[in-house]
Parts: C-alpha cells; structure tokens; sequence
C-alpha cells in the first residue's frame, strides 16, 4: 500500500493512533499473520514503527494523528477518564521522544475533532482547546523542537456551529502562541452534505457560496498570514458536477489550489462509511474518478538528498530591525535591531558581526559618528564602528559587534534591543531614502535583509547591496 501511495503521487500520511495501543500489554487485533509473519508478536507501537519506516525508505512523511483515547471511539475533549490530561501530554512526549531525529515524522495532530462541549479562548482549562493545544504542544517541542503542531478546531465558536473540529473563528482574537517560532499549522476538517446536510449546502447560491463559508472559518488564517493552514480531512463518495455531494468536493478542491493550500485526504481506505476511500472494496483498486480528480492537486515529491539532519541548522541566525527616525530628511539615523537564533545550538556572538548599510560621502562636511544608545545585553558589550566602502551608491556601513565575554545567545531566543544612532559631527541632515538599510515601514519589528548579518565573517543573513 505504502509503494501504491508512491506511485499515486502521494508524498505524506496521517496517521491515526489510540492512546490505549500505548499501554503495555496491549496487541494489534485483526492482522492476517499469513500475509504479514514480519508483525508477529510486535506491539502496537512497533507496527507503527514498521508503517513508519516503510515511509522513510519511499521518501514519504508522516503524521501522528491522535484519533481516539481508546479503540472504542472518539472523544469530544481531549481528556477522558481513560486518559486524562496528563496522560494525552506524556503519551505525546513519549512519541516525540522516540522519534526525534527522524526525519519521516514532521507533525503531530494534537487532537481529532474538538467538538459538543470544546471552547476557544474561554480561558475555562476543562473546556478550553486553545488552552490544552499550547500547553500540550509547548510540551511538545521542549523534548523535540523540530516538530509541527498540528492544531484543529472546535465545533461551535460564539453560537456558530461548524463541522467537528473545522471551525478556527477564534484563533483571530486567541490565536495559540508556542515558544519555539514557526511551528504551529492550524488544520480543519470539512466535509460535504453526504456526512450532514448543513444549511449552507441548501443556500440558493451553492456552490458559489462555499469559499466564503471557508474564509470565514479557516481560510482567513493563512490569507491574512497567522499561520500556515492544513486541511488535515475532506473527502466523499462522489465528485459528479452533478450532484451536490462532487460540487461541493470540486468547489473545496478550487479553493485549495487558489489559496495554495496542503492536505490529507480521508482516506485511503475504502471503509470509512460516510466518505468511501480512495481505494475500492477491495483494498487494491482505484476510485478512478476521485483519483483522477485529486491528482491536478498534489504537491511533488519530498526529495532533498542534501539534508542530513531533520530541522533547522544547528545555528540559523535572523535580523529583525525597527526604524527609529522615520522622517527622510533627518539630523539622525536611528534604527533598533535584534539577533534572533531560529536553530537548536546556541550562537557565539563574539563571532558575529551586523553591516548598516548607508549613503554619506557626498552629503556633509562633517565626519560620521556613531553610537550605542542602549542594549539590553549592555551597551558595553555591544561596537560600533564605521567603514568607508564603495558599493554601488553606498559609501559606508556601520558595523556592530559583540566583546568578549558576551554571552552566548542560547537556542529559539534574542538578543533584546540593540538601539543604535548615526549622525555628521556637525550635526547636518541626511536623506535616508538613499541609504540600503533604511526601511521607513518598519515602525514594528520585523525581518528586513537589507541589513547583514556575518558568523566567522560568512554571511550568514541578508543580502549586501
């Protein structure tokens, strides 16, 4: 099945799991031990590792998908007295642990299908899925900072009821904030009116009417830049421009391809009763018509033979500037900026050297000079100094560096600001709209390569003029 969903085009899977096939002494019901004699006397676990590492030798990656606390059923909350809070948190530690380095396993799916009592943003810690998706997935990355957290929805937000974990109204006002930067993917589940006919599927204006029905509930969080968006379930039994059941599938799968987004289809298999699989009965052949259908939409292959660990570099430093004097004719340029480190290594700042590039030469007949104004490592632990260069119309760059003995700046955090301030001796005014690093816009902080960033004197940020 793993070589079928290669050749289908196919580069990921969710995979759904129990929390029950985790407790010792448990063992996989219903394997035929004559197809499969590889399996026997494995454990659960250890038949997921086996899908598992059958997807890493075919280029696939995976998804963890907490599907149910138990083989009975699902659950509305995360927590149930099978396994309450705590044990959904450590039995998510445990799997980011095992496969940590892996780099098959990017994601991990927190919890399928939110719904009935499930809020966002109440602040009520028995109800509040906002609340438990954080703190489950800062735990998370605190054992493995590589991994995606996968976040769904809730049922009802307000009064508006939506599919089971479809509906991220609240992420516009409660949006979920991790301590490891670029790791959050919110993923609804939407389906057609084969599994319920919701009222917009009656409005006198469908299918036109469905991408505003999905603005309105997800699709707003990745138009708007929040966060990326994952549709993590869609599928149905039919997709016949001809019934309501394909209009609706078709009318999802434009809205994919225009706003760019990813997806896992449920499912592969045929016994999912509301919505068929992509496979027949018979667990071999093809739904041709589905197929046909889903394939304009894959993305390609996952194939980068230059990765050699999962993850960011070991040191991935950022710069985020803010503009202090924004006017353009100004006695001072003044500007704050901040090294982050985005990697799982720590960063020597002693090796690290940040380039403002400006135009000056002709303008004054004063000298520059520059200063630290402050720094929250301390100003004396941060340089100044100007350099006359000549590159295209600027004829200088402030450099900053960092004394010995500053400390080094630790994984996923910042320097805190640096405030730094250029001026003529003689006090004359400038234009900074001829200066390369000036960005009137950034009254906020924010990612501007304009200025440069060096480790060892390589670049290592941001493009020189």
């Amino acid at each position: 099945m793993l070589d079928q969903v290669v050749e289908l085009g196919y580069n990921a899977l969710r995979l759904p799991y129990s929390n029950e096939m985790l407790r010792p002494g448990k063992v996989p019901q219903g394997i035929n031990y004559a197809l499969n004699p590889d399996l026997k006397g494995l454990t659960p676990l250890e038949v997921m590792d086996r899908i598992i590492d059958g997807a890493r030798r075919r280029g696939l990656k995976v998804v963890l998908d907490r599907h149910r606390p138990t083989s009975a059923a699902q659950s509305a909350l995360w927590y149930t007295k099978e396994v309450p809070e705590q044990q959904w948190i450590d039995d998510w530690r445990m799997l980011a642990q095992r496969y940590i380095g892996n780099d098959t396993v990017i994601g991990f799916d927190l919890h399928n299908e939110p719904r009935d009592t499930a809020t966002w943003g109440t602040g009520d810690p028995k109800t509040d899925w906002r609340m438990a998706a954080e703190k489950a997935g800062n735990a998370v990355l605190e054992v493995n900072p590589y991994l995606l957290i996968i976040v769904e929805g809730v049922e009802q937000y307000q009064g508006d009821w939506y599919w089971w974990g479809g509906n991220l109204q609240g992420v516009a006002s409660h949006p979920i904030q991790l301590n490891v930067p670029g790791r959050l993917v919110y993923s609804p589940h939407d389906y057609g009116p084969e599994v319920y006919p919701q009222g917009w599927f009656s409005d006198p204006d469908f299918p036109n009417n469905l991408p505003q029905v999905w603005d309105k509930h997800w699709g707003y969080i990745q138009r708007e830049g929040l966060a990326p968006v994952l549709l993590g379930e869609f599928g149905g039994d039919s997709v016949s421009p001809k019934d309501a059941e394909g209009k609706w599938q078709l009318a999802l799968l434009a809205y994919i391809g225009h706003q760019n987004l990813h997806y896992f289809n449920w499912s592969l298999n045929p016994n999912s009763s509301d919505t068929g699989g992509l496979l027949t009965q018979d667990w071999l052949s093809l739904v041709q018509s589905k197929y046909q259908v889903y394939k304009a939409y894959l993305a390609p292959p996952i194939v980068d033979t230059s990765v050699q660990h999962f993850g960011p570099p070991p040191a991935d430093p950022v710069l985020v500037y803010r503009v202090g004097e924004k006017a353009a004719r100004t006695t001072t340029t003044s500007f704050s900026v901040q090294v982050e480190n985005n990697g799982s290594q720590p960063i020597d700042l002693t090796r690290v050297k940040i380039r403002y590039w400006f135009s000056y030469g002709q303008a004054h007949s004063g000298r520059p000079v520059a200063s630290i104004d402050w720094a929250a490592l301390g100003s004396g632990q941060v340089q100044a100094k100007l350099v006359p260069v000549n590159r295209g119309s600027q004829d200088y760059y402030l450099e900053l560096s960092f004394t010995q003995g500053t400390p080094q700046l630790s994984a996923y955090s910042a320097t805190g600001d640096i405030l730094v301030r250029i001026h003529a001796s003689d006090w004359s005014q400038n234009d900074q709209t001829n200066d390369y690093s000036f960005n009137a816009s950034a009254f906020d902080y924010q990612q501007w390569d304009h200025l440069t960033l060096y480790i060892d004197n390589k670049l290592a940020w941001g493009r020189e003029p």
